[in-house]
């Protein structure tokens, strides 16, 4: 039997389901150097660059990314217990760029022509591409909620996007007194990291336990039910008096009454049969779609997001066009930095083989995440993916699993193992 920690290891070099030396470039044809131009820094986007060199010294990468450093999402909810830090979550794309030849450019796509093959920066310069990579990850439907917005984000933070807004969040939470409410408003499915919102009301009432006993967590969720629940709830119940009347998070689901507008100056939330909520601390994570991007250039769909032939991650709208990450529709594959990771790895595989007249490979996909319900109680998911004979990717039988043991040193490993997943991942994909 593979150990958990033998399985993380191995899933991270193997999350395409490409159990070859993905190190050992796969082309051996002579020719003149294609260009693969990705845009976004993330998981995806910076996996895809890095796996792409790995596959093929001789293909040309340009890396587009406004940020000039990366602000990880995993593990931003540790912030809130005091276990992290904003600064430990940054990472520079320096190195990156230099071990692995990537021209890196700190610009933003104003604009993508799949016609002419090119794409255009903000600052006016124009690249041409053979291949084009976009993995822009997500933005948020504003309007869902009336009274919410990005300017009033800078004080009602959603903090789904690590830095600024997780700093901002956490900040109001320690200036929040002894007694006060936080109340979380969860957005309904698809979105990013499934399992974010309670792990994030797990470090929260960490810290407000120590600190703030007599507060209260309330997760507002237009879900009938969430990832990992009950590995959640078991954890809530052990720390958090669930479901008791001292209880310090409550759950409410309100799947015919969502939340759908906000007094910004009261701090009040409003579902739609008029129910009104009162936070001293709130947290709005609005209903979320792929980055602008991808919707400015017609890569999503009336859903938001963008579809994909999964066996490639080329887009099904646009030709030489590859979606990988938050953005792409990869059902049932969760958006995750995992399956992020996993998807680029794939995509690197499927764009090599199409430049070289390579038959392409048939992918299998892992997904591994963790949660901390306290710094020293853990639990985890883990999938394995390929595609059906319709080809639609479909869980594999008998694959993966959830955290079972439940005693304390077990649960004790969990968080260790959480805290090894997210230095492996962010090795895996950025160093």
């Amino acid at each position: 039997m593979i150990s958990r920690r033998s399985f993380c290891k191995t899933s991270l070099a193997s999350s395409a389901g490409l159990l070859i030396n993905a190190c050992k470039p796969i082309n051996i044809i002579t020719r003149s150097s294609p260009h693969v131009v990705i845009i976004g820094g993330g998981f995806g986007g910076a996996t895809a660059a890095k796996y792409l060199r790995k596959l093929d010294a001789n293909i040309k990468i340009t890396l587009i990314e406004p940020s000039k450093h990366y602000l990880s999402c995993p593990g931003s909810n540790w912030v809130f217990a005091g276990i992290q830090t904003i600064e430990a979550l940054t990472i520079a794309y320096a190195t990156l760029s230099k071990k692995y030849e990537i021209t890196f450019v700190n610009d933003s796509v104003s604009a993508i022509d799949p016609v002419k093959h090119s794409v255009l920066l903000s600052d006016g310069h124009r690249l041409q591409y053979d291949r084009l990579i976009v993995s822009p990850g997500i933005d948020f439907r504003w309007e869902t909620i009336d009274g919410y917005n990005k300017n009033i984000a800078n004080s009602i933070p959603h903090a789904w996007k690590a830095g600024e807004q997780t700093a901002i969040l956490n900040k109001q939470l320690h200036a929040m007194p002894n007694g006060g409410t936080v109340v979380i408003c969860a957005p309904p499915n698809p979105f990013r990291c499934p399992p974010g919102p309670y792990e994030r009301a797990s470090m929260m009432a960490y810290y407000l336990k120590k600190h703030k006993p007599n507060s209260k967590i309330l997760i507002l969720d237009p879900k009938t039910q969430f990832s990992k629940q009950s590995l959640f709830i078991a954890g809530w119940k052990k720390h958090y008096g669930y479901g008791t009347d001292n209880s310090m998070i409550d759950w409410v689901s309100i799947p015919d009454n969502p939340v759908i507008r906000l007094d910004a100056k009261n701090k009040m939330v409003e579902t739609d049969f008029g129910d009104q909520y009162k936070a001293d601390v709130l947290n709005i994570i609005p209903p979320q779609k792929a980055g602008k991007i991808a919707e400015k250039s017609g890569l999503s769909d009336e859903s938001g997001w963008c579809p994909v032939d999964h066996q490639t991650c080329e887009s099904t709208l646009y030709p030489d066009i590859h979606v990988i990450g938050d953005a792409s529709i990869q059902s049932p594959l969760p958006k995750s930095a995992f399956a992020a990771s996993s998807e680029a790895k794939v995509c690197a595989f499927a764009v090599v083989s199409r430049l070289t007249n390579q038959a392409l490979l048939e992918p299998v996909w892992i997904n591994t995440c963790y949660s901390l319900i306290t710094p020293e109680h853990g639990i985890s998911v883990a999938m394995v993916y390929k595609l059906n004979k319709d080809r639609v990717i479909t869980k594999v039988k008998g694959a993966g699993g959830i955290t079972i043991k439940s005693d304390q040193r077990a649960l004790y490993l969990e968080s260790k193992y959480a805290r090894h997943w997210y230095d492996s991942i962010i090795k895996d994909s950025f160093l």
